[in-house]
């Protein structure tokens, strides 16, 4: 076969591809990301930048950064008190057990670690906290956070050192968003 008809041969079959059958040979698009469901947005109404008071009374006590994390499947608290101890907390849909899990690790060291899920519109969590009781003994700590009407989140902290038979509140904190800053 002579050469020039050996080119014309490669030339024809290299002919450009239609774009129905380009898109086709692309690989197709990533699944979604891991965290991206229902579910996951089940604690999203805490995330934000807040200004923290004790429910009915006037005066921030604290400050609380609370942000989406790791693609979405973690929720971060940083506590910043304006006196006492901070800490963090992560809150995160525990893929195994389907429900919510959020460990806290305050400035002293100590680790607290609670578990529970959306109930009734409003995210309850329960777990042992060492020494959290009204006269420093260990008690059952249940937080019920729920959205208010205003944006503001309340959370409600329940303390119980007879295994949960009787219930005594332990702490009631608004969260209100910050105001921007200009």
């Amino acid at each position: 076969m002579p050469i020039l008809t050996a080119a014309l041969l490669v030339l024809q079959s290299a002919q450009p591809v239609a774009d129905d059958q380009a898109a086709s040979a692309q690989p197709p698009a990533p699944p979604p990301p891991a965290c991206a469901s229902e579910e996951h947005d089940g604690f999203d109404f805490w995330v934000g930048e807040w200004d923290v008071s004790i429910n009915g009374r006037d005066g921030k006590v604290a400050n609380s950064t609370i942000e989406r994390v790791s693609t979405g499947c973690v929720i971060r608290e940083h506590w910043q008190p304006l006196s006492g101890r901070d800490g963090t907390s992560m809150s995160f849909l525990n893929p195994a057990s389907n429900r919510w899990e959020q460990v806290w690790v305050g400035s002293d060291g100590r680790r607290v670690e609670f578990a529970g899920g959306i109930h009734e519109g409003k995210m309850v969590l329960t777990g042992f906290w060492a020494g959290s009781g009204p006269n420093g003994e260990d008690a059952l700590v249940r937080m019920t956070y729920s959205l208010q009407e205003d944006g503001s989140v309340r959370q409600f902290g329940e303390a119980s050192t007879d295994q949960g038979l009787s219930w005594q509140t332990g702490f009631d904190l608004i969260y209100r968003p910050k105001a921007p800053t200009e």
